[in-house]
């Protein structure tokens, strides 16, 4: 079987930083590989996979000013697209855009919905031909047919467990009502405990609230888990 993961391309897959749908994208071609499945990653050029790798944007768009995000995802998403009919499944990762085209994918169109970034975008989804996954079943909207679940892996190795633990707590993801940055907020005051939120290359640590409001410090970075 050959499969085509067309990923995005704002950062590298594997992302260095911050990059969410691009860990995945990674992830999920590495889990194929390791399957004996034939895939082709479509991402920046810069990226690293076991995976056939094909491209045409040479570096994430969100790391160069000098490229337009929309003007290289139109011709990432035509050169995917262009080689599609040697593919037995392109499993689209990359939103909205690939759909606005699905009439030109010559094979199976599957989509993981990594989430609504506006609900303005669904016309797209309900005009394409494409099969859909969603994240979680609290992630899906009643307008769309779903063929399945499928929750984000995460790579066990990146993420080695010890039971001594630290004394901080620790939040990932954009700050953003459906992200539970609140809730975490309020169980770090309520334990008394530190509470550090990383995104890309950033971290804010957020301590106890004073008055309804977290206090926050920038003491630098954050490691990066896992990848180069």
């Amino acid at each position: 079987m050959k499969i085509a993961l067309l990923g995005p391309i704002a950062w590298r897959t594997p992302p260095r930083h911050y990059g969410p749908w691009e860990q995945i994208t990674g992830l999920l071609a590495e889990g194929l590989v390791s399957r004996g499945i034939d895939v082709t990653l479509f991402a920046t050029a810069d990226s690293v996979t076991t995976a056939a790798l094909d491209g045409v944007c040479a570096r994430p768009y969100a790391e160069d000013p000098t490229l337009d995000g929309r003007v290289w995802e139109a011709m990432h998403v035509a050169h995917a697209y262009a080689r599609s009919a040697g593919f037995d499944l392109v499993h689209n990762h990359l939103d909205w855009l690939p759909l606005a085209f699905a009439a030109h994918c010559r094979t199976p169109l599957l989509t993981t919905i990594h989430g609504f970034s506006n609900p303005a975008i669904l016309p797209a989804y309900q005009a394409a031909d494409s099969g859909y996954v969603s994240i979680s079943d609290a992630d899906r909207v009643p307008e769309l047919d779903y063929l399945a679940t499928v929750h984000h892996g995460v790579d066990l190795g990146a993420l080695p467990f010890s039971s001594v633990g630290g004394e901080d707590l620790v939040t990932l993801g954009r700050i953003h009502p459906d992200k539970g940055t609140a809730d975490a907020i309020d169980i770090a005051t309520a334990a008394g405990r530190r509470l550090s939120h990383r995104r890309d290359h950033r971290r804010r640590t957020l301590l106890p609230r004073a008055g309804g409001t977290p206090r926050r410090r920038r003491p630098g970075r954050l490691p990066r888990i896992g990848g180069t």
